[in-house]
């Protein structure tokens, strides 16, 4: 059953459109995952997340990538690295998640509405 969000719960969550900087193999972790690089620009810098996009995904493929993030989580200790935000993607179970992107350049650091 899906729960209907009031406007300010939608707008408390702080999405951003970030760019791709490094992707590296994440050996350590659980399931097969990468570490990821974004930079959402002036006010945050660079940002550090896992992410579990190894089935559809090589690092080389993402980088420069212009990615959507959530960075208002608290930071989340995931093996041997700590997670500073979720990067955002579309589950699909035979091909591997889709990461949300923007398909023009857009400001690091540019809000999601």
């Amino acid at each position: 059953m899906n729960q209907l969000l009031d406007w300010k719960t939608f707008e408390s969550v702080q999405m951003e459109v970030g760019t791709v900087i490094l992707a590296t193999p994440f050996p350590e972790a659980k399931q097969p995952a990468m570490i990821v690089h974004v930079d959402f620009g002036d006010a945050r810098g660079i940002l550090k997340t896992s992410a579990q996009i190894t089935k559809r995904y090589q690092p080389e493929d993402i980088i420069g990538k212009q990615v959507v993030g959530v960075i208002n989580f608290p930071s989340k200790q995931i093996g041997p690295m700590r997670s500073e935000f979720l990067l955002l993607g579309a589950l699909d179970a035979e091909k591997g998640t889709a990461l949300l992107t923007v398909d023009e350049f857009i400001q690091p650091g540019t809000r999601i509405a």
